[in-house]
């Protein structure tokens, strides 16, 4: 009895395993742009090329520390959304994955604004991610 217990526990671990890596495999980040931010203006524009659809994003920041302030995310269907977001990301940090409104999503251009500020040599920059 115990044998089949033990089998049966082994087998639900297995089958665990592999959804959980299914699932781990459909939700990859594709870096979808950068932008240099120097601190002359208090917003910046990441273009999107492509016809992939995407569930979610994520910005990370190299260099120096940003102040977002928000984050618009313009759709090739003209819609834009609005993320609720509003925070400062150290330089090797990034954003928790933003989701989306819909499914997928196809992205025409992710806008941000930030406090502008006096980076000197080390001016950030900023990635933009998606996830299928």
């Amino acid at each position: 009895m115990k044998l089949i217990t033990v089998k049966a526990f082994l087998l639900a671990l297995l089958i665990f395993a592999g959804t959980a890596t299914a699932q781990r495999n459909s939700g990859r980040w594709t870096m979808l742009g950068t932008a240099n931010v120097d601190g002359a203006v208090d917003h910046d524009n990441i273009r999107v090329g492509g016809s992939q659809a995407y569930r979610a994003v994520q910005l990370r920041v190299s260099g120096s520390a940003i102040n977002f302030l928000r984050v618009i995310v313009h759709f090739e269907n003209g819609r834009d959304q609005e993320l609720q977001f509003r925070n400062t990301i150290r330089a090797g940090g990034s954003t928790r994955p933003l989701d989306l409104v819909g499914n997928r999503r196809n992205l025409r251009s992710v806008e941000f604004f930030y406090a502008r500020g006096g980076w000197g040599r080390n001016r950030p920059s900023v990635a933009l991610y998606g996830m299928r």
